[in-house]
């Protein structure tokens, strides 16, 4: 008896349950909405009902886009860049070390600079590429050759040559860009030509890689960036170029709120450099600073200082000359504020070798205004190739080998070039793909911007003095 009377309990129980639930899943507007949401498509429909009370968007209310967008948008050229590898597609290919031809397609943006077809886009837009084309706003195409790059600062200079003036955007001041302004990005996301969108710089001198020394100095703004804006433009109200659309900081790939830009006064720089000298030309202070996560710094209250800890000065540099010295603490360069590395490699980025700058140091609690000369940067006198180092040649291997470039082998960790093909130290590289290598830093240069993997002929003279040839398929 007891037994049936849990059962009738237990019974009534779950029917009251059942019933409950029912009711509470088929009676709830909240649920019937939330799974109504979950049933749409990835892309919704949406529709904008004026509100006449005031809400976070009112300041921007009084700013027109529409006169900066026809200013930049036709000047903004979608950048297609094709990729020629061979590459094995079997295990037949792989076991003969053959290959055949793939070709990849990479896309981005670019920025008309001038009426005569010079564009600035990423070097990572065109890096490795055999041909490069430039679709511009009205459907024109154009086969478009490289003027020069600085991969350190992931810019590139191209050239197309059209039958008639271009539309251009001009450079603004990107020093006077302020935290908090408007601005526009132009480009070509996901393949979609004369996309713009709207933002506000969130951060200047924004360093990606904090602690590394390299030079950047990014714009940061909120304006939606995406795959394919790489190489765009952004630009003010005034429709003035201030940066050039670079990154994103992203878990998913995409767009979630961060985009940077290489600052057009550094953009401008770059470009003249290449048009003038062929090259970048690099300004040194000859500063090296204090890490601000060193174990120095935390254990001396410097982490925190506001400007650029000089932990050293290069000898014979202009900081070395001027009278800088170690301990001193940077926070101006030509009057403008210096808070971090990357506000001062920002600044120099935008200098050249020779230019005269001043130094404002903080130094026994009080301030010196010192006039620094820059320097030129040390060239390159070794680089890294396929895991071996080479380095220029002395002029005692120029001498006995009667040849007045390419690089020597000091060292080869590369297993197979040295054990199977015997490329010891003492080897002479003097070609890569037929072309002569004439210095360490040309060779570098060729490797930022092709990328190893274009390497497909290697000539070296062997240390007996004979020449030798390596393709690689």
């Amino acid at each position: 008896m007891k037994k049936f009377a849990s059962l009738l309990f237990v019974s009534i129980l779950g029917g009251v349950i059942s019933i409950g639930a029912y009711k509470f899943f088929s009676e709830s507007p909240e649920k019937v909405e939330q799974a109504s949401v979950l049933e749409q498509p990835t892309y919704i429909p949406t529709n904008f009902v004026n509100n006449p009370t005031p809400t976070t968007n009112a300041a921007a209310a009084g700013i027109d886009f529409t006169e900066a967008a026809e200013k930049t948008v036709h000047a903004v050229v979608h950048v297609k860049n094709k990729i020629t590898k061979v590459a094995p597609r079997s295990i037949w290919d792989l076991y003969h070390g053959t290959g055949r031809e793939q070709t990849q397609i990479g896309t981005g943006s670019g920025v008309i600079i001038t009426p005569d077809g010079h564009i600035v886009t990423n070097n990572h837009v065109i890096k490795s590429s055999n041909e490069i084309q430039v679709t511009l706003n009205n459907n024109k195409n154009y086969i478009a050759r490289v003027i020069g790059t600085d991969p350190s600062m992931d810019i590139a200079l191209l050239k197309i040559d059209a039958d008639e003036e271009l539309p251009y955007i001009s450079f603004g001041d990107s020093d006077n860009a302020k935290i908090g302004e408007w601005v526009l990005a132009v480009g070509n996301p996901f393949n979609l030509t004369s996309t713009v969108t709207a933002g506000i710089i969130s951060a200047k001198g924004r360093d990606l890689n904090e602690g590394d020394n390299l030079r950047q100095s990014f714009i940061q703004t909120d304006a939606a960036v995406n795959p394919g804006n790489s190489g765009g433009a952004l630009v003010n109200t005034n429709g003035e170029l201030i940066g050039i659309n670079t990154a994103i900081t992203s878990q998913t790939g995409s767009y979630i709120g961060y985009s940077f830009a290489v600052p057009s006064n550094i953009t401008q720089k770059i470009v003249n450099d290449l048009l003038e000298y062929g090259d970048v030309q690099k300004g040194l202070l000859g500063i090296y600073p204090l890490q601000r996560n060193s174990k120095y710094a935390l254990e001396n209250d410097l982490n925190e200082v506001n400007g650029v800890y000089v932990r050293e000065v290069a000898e014979e540099s202009g900081a070395a000359i001027a009278g800088i010295k170690s301990g001193d603490i940077i926070n101006k360069l030509d009057g403008v504020k210096i808070s971090k590395f990357s506000d001062l490699s920002g600044y120099l980025s935008s200098k050249r070798p020779g230019d005269i700058i001043d130094v404002t140091v903080l130094r026994d609690d009080s301030y010196k205004t010192i006039p620094v000369k820059l320097t030129k940067e040390k060239v390159a006198v070794s680089v890294n190739l396929m895991n071996m180092r080479l380095e220029n040649l002395k002029p005692k291997d120029v001498e006995k080998l009667e040849i007045s470039y390419g690089l020597k082998v000091t060292d080869n960790k590369n297993k197979q070039l040295y054990q199977e093909l015997g490329i010891t130290p003492g080897y002479i590289l003097i070609e890569v793909n037929g072309k002569k290598v004439k210095s360490a830093e040309a060779l570098q240069n060729f490797i930022d911007t092709k990328g190893e993997e274009q390497i497909r002929i290697l000539a070296f003279i062997n240390t007996k003095g004979q020449y030798e040839r390596f393709i690689f398929r």
